[in-house]
């Protein structure tokens, strides 16, 4: 039968045609993946051949020199934590005369591996991979490929050998309570973020640590995770404000979180900073614009 007849370049989908393979076994060959059956390499090959796609357009790209873009990685953009962290990229990119090439995840994790695998694909020079949601295997396999890049508040542990850039998560949670110890308070709660992230895990170790160092157990009862989001701190607080003996201050984990505070205390009727300390974590914009004024540790976000 007669071929697809193709308009322009060649893509990787009408290799994957004419081979009568499918567009991620096309991917592996392309990318010397060993996991391909040497027949099914071989015919794959030959369609590449025959139709002139170029098999590593980024080496291609390279050999020229550097192409002056980097992929930049994000949950989201219009958000008052990851906007400055991709202006500051932006601003320090600008100086090199290089530019973004950005990929909105919004946390899904098959739409970043799919984004990731066409910036390495697509002859970019590296990338910058903030909140990234692939595994450390996969952030290994990535790694292996020569593809330079740089994590941004890694969702999990940061992996030996990985360049990474995060804030120091303990020692800020540390002096946030330390902060609320210093005002007198010994009775106090957490809204920390989501269970089992890195941040959240690391933030816990430092409240517990102040706590510890006071000589105060800190009470499971007044510490809930929550989503980082302001709707889930106000429920999270909510809670621990309504324990028979609540907390005259609360840590929340970020300053969404924080600010869900301020709306449960405001909703039980508790005047902030007179019957509920608070405290929150980034000092993003959001600290700065309601009432009152969150204190919050600041991570120089930019």
């Amino acid at each position: 039968p007669e071929g697809p007849r193709f308009r322009g370049r060649t893509t990787i989908r009408d290799i994957a045609d004419l081979a009568g393979v499918s567009i991620a076994t096309v991917s592996r060959v392309l990318n010397d993946r060993p996991d391909v059956a040497p027949d099914t390499r071989e015919t794959v090959l030959q369609v590449v051949r025959e139709h002139g796609f170029s098999r590593n357009p980024r080496a291609r790209a390279l050999s020229r020199g550097r192409t002056g873009f980097v992929g930049l990685t994000l949950p989201m953009i219009a958000d008052a934590y990851f906007g400055p962290i991709l202006s500051g990229a932006s601003e320090a990119l600008y100086e090199e005369d290089m530019r973004i090439i950005l990929g909105p995840t919004l946390h899904e994790h098959d739409r970043e591996v799919s984004m990731l695998e066409r910036l390495v694909r697509e002859a970019t020079d590296g990338a910058i991979l903030i909140l990234p949601s692939e595994s450390t295997d996969e952030l290994r396999t990535l790694q292996e490929q020569n593809y330079p890049f740089v994590l941004v508040d890694p969702l999990e542990p940061p992996p030996e050998g990985i360049p990474c850039v995060s804030a120091m998560h303990a020692s800020g949670a540390k002096q946030a309570t330390e902060h609320l110890l210093g005002l007198g308070h010994r009775r106090i709660g957490a809204v920390a973020g989501a269970e089992g992230w890195y941040a959240t895990e690391e933030r816990l170790l430092g409240f517990r640590a102040a706590l510890a160092g006071a000589g105060i157990l800190p009470d499971p009862e007044l510490i809930r995770f929550s989503d980082w989001q302001i709707k889930g701190g106000e429920q999270a607080a909510d809670e621990i404000l309504s324990r028979p003996n609540p907390p005259t201050a609360i840590f929340g984990f970020n300053d969404n979180v924080a600010i869900g505070v301020l709306n449960a205390a405001r909703k039980l009727g508790l005047r902030v900073p007179e019957d509920l300390s608070v405290v929150g974590f980034d000092d993003t914009i959001q600290s700065r614009i309601v009432w009152p004024q969150l204190t919050s540790v600041r991570q120089p976000l930019q």
